[in-house]
């Protein structure tokens, strides 16, 4: 599971378009867990997501142990601070907010992790999450206490995908947020797409099949699916 990244890499040269399920462990219930999964088996999905905005990391060794007991794919966790680190995965994004300026999701949190990184094998994948306006205050938006970028300034937001990537990311993540009433407009995922040379993973607000493969066409190499499959485990079949 060592080469998360760069199956990731190797698929966006291939032009193989990946999907991911984004599990909220503030959602899951453990008794719930084999039936979710089985459905996660029988999906398009490429890799799993772990993660939420205001978890505060109680029994998230059990769940991811229980997820990967049931599954092959490979387990990223998608922290929103360092309480949701969990050796029993398999990778994790290391976030870095780029859309905002609060010095805590910049750089603090991160560096309070590396003691707990250090600790575990995880493969630690750079990522610039850049949260973009979508209709409504998000989660995202209330807990790191910062403004998403405008949704109608594509060569502001693509600027700050390609200095994520002159930072050094190795992924850039372009997020509608949780619930999202807008997703990412597809002309944004197109001048990102464009401006930049690392995959592109793009997030929130995708709600039906079509509008996975209308981020796919516009330039997105992995979707993240979190809301329509929670509220709907059969959204594959």
């Amino acid at each position: 599971m060592k080469d998360i990244y760069n199956n990731i890499l190797s698929a966006k040269f291939q032009l193989i378009k990946l999907l991911a399920i984004l599990l909220d462990p503030d959602k899951l219930d453990l008794d719930k867990i084999p039936e979710l999964v089985s459905k996660i088996n029988k999906s398009p999905a490429t890799h799993i997501l772990v993660g939420g905005s205001s978890f505060e990391g109680n029994n998230l060794n059990e769940l991811i142990i229980a997820i990967k007991s049931k599954t092959s794919l490979p387990i990223l966790l998608f922290p929103g601070h360092s309480a949701q680190i969990s050796a029993e995965a398999d990778g994790i994004l290391f976030l870095q907010l780029l859309s905002g300026r609060n010095p805590d999701y910049l750089i603090e949190h991160q560096i309070e992790a590396v003691s707990i990184l250090e600790k575990t094998n995880l493969e630690i994948i750079s990522t610039g999450y850049i949260l973009i306006e979508s209709g409504g205050q998000t989660a995202v938006e209330r807990v790191s206490k910062t403004k998403p970028l405008d949704r109608n300034n594509d060569d502001y937001v693509s600027q700050t995908a390609k200095a994520g990537e002159m930072i050094g990311n190795k992924l850039i993540y372009l997020e509608a947020g949780s619930g999202a009433q807008k997703a990412i407009p597809l002309e944004m995922i197109s001048s990102v797409s464009k401006r930049i040379s690392i995959p592109l993973i793009v997030g929130g607000g995708i709600r039906s099949k079509k509008a996975i493969e209308e981020a796919f066409s516009a330039g997105a190499d992995l979707v993240v699916i979190g809301t329509a499959f929670e509220n709907d485990i059969n959204f594959f079949d």
